[in-house]
């Protein structure tokens, strides 16, 4: 006759130790609170190159989000902001509400060399804005 009493409190151990884990891992849920308003990220795109005179050529490429698009603003070299303003793709200091426009798809839009830009490469940053409320950031590179 073999003694088969240890395999019965081994098995309850175990099942103990899971329904701890489980109740820690609720009320680590509700003291800590479960995330809220994460916002999906927007699929858009926009690309920037430099030319020989050092005009930044900024296109904006579209995406599976653009109907969502309102406005882009745009960081230049030497931190200024600039907004889109047209369809054409024509750029503004101004922020006021309804002369921000999306620009359409391949529209190039022009930062023109400053003489505050630092030398070198330049550092520039478009973020969409979008009809929902949220901000993205779409491109951040150095041309």
């Amino acid at each position: 006759m073999k003694n088969e009493e240890a395999v019965s409190p081994v098995i309850g151990t175990i099942l103990m130790v899971a329904i701890c884990v489980i109740l820690a891992a609720v009320i680590a849920m509700y003291v800590f609170g479960a995330p809220a308003n994460v916002t999906k990220t927007k699929i858009v795109a926009a690309t920037a190159q430099l030319d020989r005179t050092g005009t930044i050529l900024i296109t904006y490429q579209g995406g599976q989000n653009d109907d969502s698009l309102s406005s882009l603003n745009i960081t230049a070299p030497n931190s200024s902001v600039w907004y889109s303003s047209s369809a054409d793709g024509a750029l503004t200091f101004s922020t006021i509400p309804g002369m921000l426009v999306k620009p359409r798809i391949g529209a190039p839009m022009t930062l023109n060399p400053a003489p505050d830009w630092p030398t070198g490469q330049k550092h520039v940053v478009v973020i969409g804005a979008f009809s929902d409320g949220a901000s993205q950031i779409i491109l951040d590179t150095y041309v």
